[in-house]
């Protein structure tokens, strides 16, 4: 065999193995890709069930986190926004004193301004500013609802929601006035609610309602607290005016169940505020409607202004 056979066989040999290790390149960055691709679609996967479950609990109006809170049923709406007035007369003003005087010092549980008329298009303006993370605005809220839809209609379904699991009374099962409606021929419902279940910032109040909640409800120091309830420049809450204790442990339909049995202490805390609440509106609307304005809870709790 010649030298430039054996050199030509040589090269031969050597150009076969340098594409056999390309070849095995290829193949090792094939497999690479392969395995790559895999752990991103598992990722994509992994991230896309846990946003589905951050998602779920948002919506479920636990004390984590929502803002919006979870639809009550039909049938827990219509128990909250139509609790007979034969109860609300049967209970009067309820616990409310007792509560007051064990827990206010004996404080009237609503007090009279003077100021300009507080109005909003044209009728008189009920202004309610709290906190989704507040125990005490949690049991008002109830008694907001049940006074209020004597005088017009929640146009929205109510939401629920807990106050907050770290606070006093913890989980308190509650409504949130955050993106409802309401509407009356009587009055504006005007609700801000200040903060989240977290203590964020969810609504800022404007300058003329901040100006009003710093009037009436600062302290020695200028803080303000939670709940503020204005009732046209006529009267204020800003206090809790029953006991959130009372809601312990109960779901927001036992809740709503117990709104429509005068004796229980649900009925004689939330009806007995709503009483007062209605008694305040009365006067905002000029005892308007008569069938509410004249009943004899409401009469009788007008003598509590």
């Amino acid at each position: 065999m010649s030298k430039a056979t054996r050199i030509r066989q040589q090269n031969a040999r050597e150009k076969i193995k340098a594409q056999q290790a390309a070849a095995r390149r290829a193949e090792v960055r094939r497999r690479t890709l392969i395995v790559a691709g895999s752990i991103v679609v598992v990722l994509a996967i992994v991230v896309a069930f846990v946003a589905i479950g951050l998602n779920h609990n948002n919506s479920s109006g636990s004390a984590s986190g929502s803002t919006t809170g979870t639809v009550l049923p039909a049938s827990v709406h219509h128990d909250i926004t139509n609790v007979p007035a034969s109860a609300l007369d049967k209970v009067g003003i309820g616990s409310v004193p007792s509560y007051m005087a064990a827990s206010q010092g004996g404080a009237p549980p609503i007090d009279a301004i003077s100021d300009k008329a507080l109005t909003s298009n044209g009728k008189p303006e009920m202004l309610y500013i709290g906190a989704e993370y507040c125990p005490y605005c949690a049991a008002m809220r109830w008694s907001m609802a049940v006074a209020l839809s004597r005088f017009g209609t929640f146009t929205t379904p109510l939401h629920g929601i807990h106050s907050s699991s770290t606070d006093t009374d913890p989980n308190t099962p509650t409504l949130t006035f955050y993106k409802s409606s309401y509407s009356s021929p009587y009055l504006a419902f005007t609700p801000v609610e200040n903060e989240t279940i977290s203590k964020t910032l969810l609504q800022q109040p404007t300058a003329e309602q901040q100006a009003l909640w710093q009037k009436y409800d600062s302290t020695g120091n200028g803080s303000v607290g939670y709940p503020f309830i204005d009732f046209g420049n006529k009267y204020v809450i800003k206090t809790p005016i029953f006991d959130p204790a009372v809601l312990a442990g109960m779901t927001w339909a036992q809740v709503a169940s117990a709104l429509h049995n005068p004796s229980s202490p649900v009925a004689q805390g939330a009806l007995g505020a709503a009483n007062l609440m209605t008694a305040a509106i009365c006067k905002m609307t000029g005892g308007q409607p008569g069938n509410v304005c004249t009943s004899s809870a409401v009469v009788s709790a007008s003598a509590h202004l």
